[in-house]
């Protein structure tokens, strides 16, 4: 494959932008090198690059594109927005449309503020925790990657430069399905913890009661449970992991697929909470969410027209499906090449990722590089395995085979060296305090 225009593209872009890319998961560093597309269109489930490779693309938008690039029915609510302006000196009624909806799909929720991005939604719920107890801590769960860009939870990250030791002092830290060390938490911070905030499960789900124990200990201690379904949001249930364990948090976060790629995100939750944040109340004012975005309705009107499409048609049980499929044939490909062990398949069906890892069973960057690099060559692009609704039965037979094909390479690797077949620098960790 010819990577000759991505590649003097990326080049330009590391000059102008910090990273090259406006989110860290996106930058060059992330994919092998000299073999990083820069994208110029995409179409359901396929996209194209500068030098004009057509790639099957899994993860779309991180995981923000769930039902496919351009989506027919999306694209045309959008369009028929556009005439009628974009944003106003008082709320569109568009917004009040946008809000009964999704608290139809999400009828935990009271109340529903939206914003634009993920960080805005996660750092308004701390926010409103912190000023509804009167408490200063709060508790992340320490086994899941990212909440958010704020200084409240990046200070607990190894990319600490800038954020006073203060402010990172102030978010302590837990283990997902580990009760007894968020009791252990509860019990040295006693009366001090504001919030607990987890996703409901990332590759692994959650034991037997630890879901139904978080509440429990935060009922407990009058803490405010916020769930963040960024990523769990749309892909587990319509009404998104909550629905699916049922359990009901006090304020949840969501986002990505809620809109099929344009910018909303939504925090919602118990009135009682979300109230703060106006003035149909006697207590002080939160200032929670105030964006000048918040109420763009074009990204409003993809938002219904996506919550819509969920509503009408199977999409989660789709995803479910395709995602079996997929997870099935890598696996089988995989113990025929007797690399089961070091590239196993995790997470739901819904929301898939594949590891990758050396001879001794340790995770390795390495081999993820050169496992990517083998996908690319076939024209998969996939930093993870995360289905989307317009993934058809080909795009999974055409990634199954590229597996396959990949995995023969990748055992070759561990006999031979992996120096032997990577072409270039392993990628790195995203998260790092070093260049």
């Amino acid at each position: 494959m010819e990577f000759s225009k991505s590649n003097e593209l990326s080049a330009r872009l590391r000059r102008l932008v910090p990273g090259g890319a406006q989110t860290y998961a996106k930058g060059e560093d992330q994919f092998p090198s000299g073999m990083a597309p820069v994208i110029v269109r995409g179409s359901g489930s396929h996209v194209w690059d500068a030098d004009g490779n057509e790639y099957i693309e899994y993860g779309s938008g991180l995981r923000a594109v769930t039902l496919g690039h351009a989506f027919p029915p999306v694209i045309d609510a959008v369009g028929a927005q556009l005439p009628l302006g974009s944003n106003f000196i008082r709320p569109a009624r568009i917004e009040l449309e946008c809000t009964e909806q999704f608290l139809q799909l999400v009828p935990t929720a009271d109340m529903v503020k939206f914003c634009k991005d993920g960080s805005d939604a996660t750092s308004g719920a701390v926010r409103l925790a912190r000023a509804a107890t009167g408490r200063d801590f709060v508790a992340r769960c320490g086994s899941q990657p990212f909440f958010s860009v704020d200084d409240w939870f990046i200070g607990t990250t190894p990319m600490t430069a800038g954020i006073p030791a203060a402010v990172r002092d102030l978010t302590l830290t837990f283990q997902y399905d580990d009760l007894a060390g968020l009791a252990a938490l509860f019990d040295s911070h006693h009366g001090q913890v504001a919030a607990v905030i987890l996703e409901a499960e990332k590759e692994t789900p959650p034991a037997d009661g630890f879901l139904a124990g978080v509440r429990e200990l935060c009922d407990r201690n009058g803490t405010v449970l916020i769930l963040d379904e960024m990523i769990t949001g749309f892909r587990w249930h319509n009404g998104g992991a909550q629905a699916f364990h049922g359990i009901t948090p006090d304020l949840s976060c969501f986002g990505k697929a809620l809109a099929n790629g344009f910018s909303v995100s939504a925090l919602a939750g118990r009135g009682d909470l979300m109230c703060l944040g106006g003035f149909d109340h006697d207590q002080e004012r939160v200032f929670l969410l105030s964006t000048t975005h918040g109420g763009e309705t074009h990204a409003l009107a993809a938002a219904i027209a996506t919550m819509h499409i969920y509503e009408k048609e199977d999409v989660i049980g789709t995803l479910w499906a395709r995602g079996k499929r997929l997870a099935e044939g890598i696996t089988a490909a995989a113990r025929r090449e007797d690399v089961a062990e070091q590239v196993p398949i995790l997470g739901r069906p819904c929301c898939l990722v594949f590891g990758s890892r050396d001879r001794d069973g340790s995770p390795s960057q390495p081999y993820r590089t050169l496992l990517m690099q083998e996908l690319i060559k076939r024209g998969v692009l996939a930093s993870s395995l995360v289905v989307g609704y317009s993934h058809s039965e080909a795009d999974i037979d055409h990634t199954i085979n590229a597996f396959a094909e990949a995995l023969r390479i990748y055992r070759r690797a561990l006999e031979d060296g992996v120096e032997k077949y990577l072409i270039g620098r392993p990628v790195k960790p995203a998260f790092r305090r070093f260049a």
